[in-house]
Parts: structure tokens; C-alpha cells; sequence
């Protein structure tokens, strides 16, 4: 798994860069206004919609664009009806993607991660043909800028994380996506800073990509991410450092 963050992290420091911002506020209101409809309009009470509000909170989401956003989902207020779907399908080089939409027209939403696919170099897949490559996981990662990586495993380990990978500049940690909140407040009660931290799909095993392959899957990815019923994309490819940090 090691080596996952730089998808993550790449996505990360992009979007609090780049004109995006307002596509991420969009996918953080639809997930918000879905997890409300699923559970309850408590986030107290409904684990996926905490997690959503927290990651509006990151992204310092004004309180009343949360709070409408859960009215629209327990029906307080009049809202669009979402529909969740994952597609499966193949980037460059053989490289396995999973994509999850959230879209108020599921034949739009087809169409256009289709459309992404094929036009730099992937495919769509059949249903579960990539899937089993992935696991949902708790995930996040660390910068090594301060704190030993015994003294950071002690603090994960002991919350209940699975483990902890050196990543070359940062530390990665996995646990049970049940016992990610607790293994988070563990970590941030120590003043840890944490790069990424999401229930993520990691991948079992990756698969090295490099070159023009390479360039080319990042640009699929950007433009699967770029589609506006597109909510997340997963992705197995071990991407090289040097294209990430360009």
C-alpha cells in the first residue's frame, strides 16, 4: 500500500490551490445532503454525515451552506434526489479505477466518466472487475516534519490503527474505517498536523506506472475528478514522485 499518498496528497495540496474550490464544495453539499437522507439529520448520530461536515469544516464550508445542505436531505428543505452508483473500469498501462458518483441523472453520469476514459487512454469496466483490488479503509498521512515515527506508531497503534508505513516524506496510517475517528482525534489531541485523512478505497497492491503512461493516467484522473457528478476516484497506480511534484 505504501506509496498511496501521492494520489492523495497531489489531490490535497491541489485543491486548496487551484480554482477546484468550488467543485469540492459541490461534492462536500451533495455528500452531506445524501448522508442526511440515508441516516438522520444529526451528525452526532450518523457517522458518513459527520465525516462529510467535518470535511466542509476543512475546507472552511460556511455553517449555512452546511446546515442547508442537511435540510435538504432530511426534507426540510426542497432538494435534488441523488443517486450513488461505482464504476469500474482501466487507465493507462493496465492500471485499476474506481469511481464514485453521485448524480441526479444516472445516464449523464455514464456518459461523461465514459467519455473521460476513453478519451485518455482507459475503458470501462464491467461491474467487479476491479473492485477486489481495493479495500475501505480509514486513511491518513503525516508529513516528517517533527515527530519520530516510533513515537507516531505508539500514538496510532495504541487508537486502534492497523499501521503505519514510512512513505519516504511522510508516514502513512491505516486503520478500520470503524476506528478512524478515534485513531484521528488520537493523533491531532497530540498536535499531530495530518496531510489527508479520509475512509478511503486503498489499494491491496500497486502497480508501478512511469513515463508517458504515467502522464497520461494523470490526466485521466484529473479529468474523471473534473466531471461534476464524479464524487471520488481510486486508483492502484504507483505513481512516480518526480511527475507528482510537478
Amino acid at each position: 500500500m505504501s506509496g498511496h499518498s501521492k494520489w492523495a496528497n497531489i489531490k490535497h495540496k491541489k485543491g486548496a490551490a487551484d480554482a477546484r474550490r468550488g467543485k469540492t464544495f459541490t461534492k462536500i453539499i451533495k455528500e452531506i445532503t445524501v448522508a442526511a437522507r440515508a441516516g438522520s439529520g444529526d451528525p452526532n448520530a450518523n457517522p458518513r454525515l459527520r465525516a462529510a461536515v467535518l470535511a466542509a469544516k476543512a475546507e472552511n464550508m460556511p455553517k449555512d451552506n452546511i446546515e442547508r445542505a442537511i435540510k435538504k436531505g432530511t426534507g426540510e428543505l426542497e432538494g435534488v434526489q441523488y443517486e450513488e452508483a461505482t464504476y469500474e473500469g482501466y487507465g493507462p498501462g493496465g492500471t485499476a479505477i474506481l469511481i464514485d458518483s453521485l448524480a441526479d441523472n444516472k445516464n449523464r453520469a455514464v456518459s461523461e466518466i465514459r467519455h473521460a476514459l476513453t478519451k485518455h487512454g482507459g475503458n470501462m469496466g464491467e461491474n467487479g472487475c476491479v473492485a477486489w483490488m481495493f479495500n475501505k479503509k480509514g486513511y491518513m498521512v503525516v508529513e516528517k516534519n517533527g515527530i519520530e515515527e516510533d513515537a507516531l506508531m505508539e500514538i496510532a497503534l495504541e487508537a486502534g490503527a492497523e499501521d503505519v508505513r514510512d512513505d519516504g516524506d511522510s508516514f502513512e496510517i491505516t486503520c478500520e474505517p470503524d476506528g478512524f475517528e478515534e485513531v484521528k482525534a488520537a493523533l491531532e489531541a497530540k498536535g499531530i498536523k495530518l496531510e489527508v485523512a479520509e475512509v478511503t478505497m486503498v489499494p491491496q497492491n500497486l502497480a508501478p506506472v512511469e513515463g508517458e503512461t504515467a502522464e497520461k493516467l494523470i490526466r485521466l484522473l484529473d479529468a474523471l475528478e473534473d466531471c461534476d457528478d464524479v464524487q471520488k476516484v481510486y486508483t492502484n497506480a504507483d505513481l512516480p514522485n518526480d511527475l507528482m511534484t510537478e
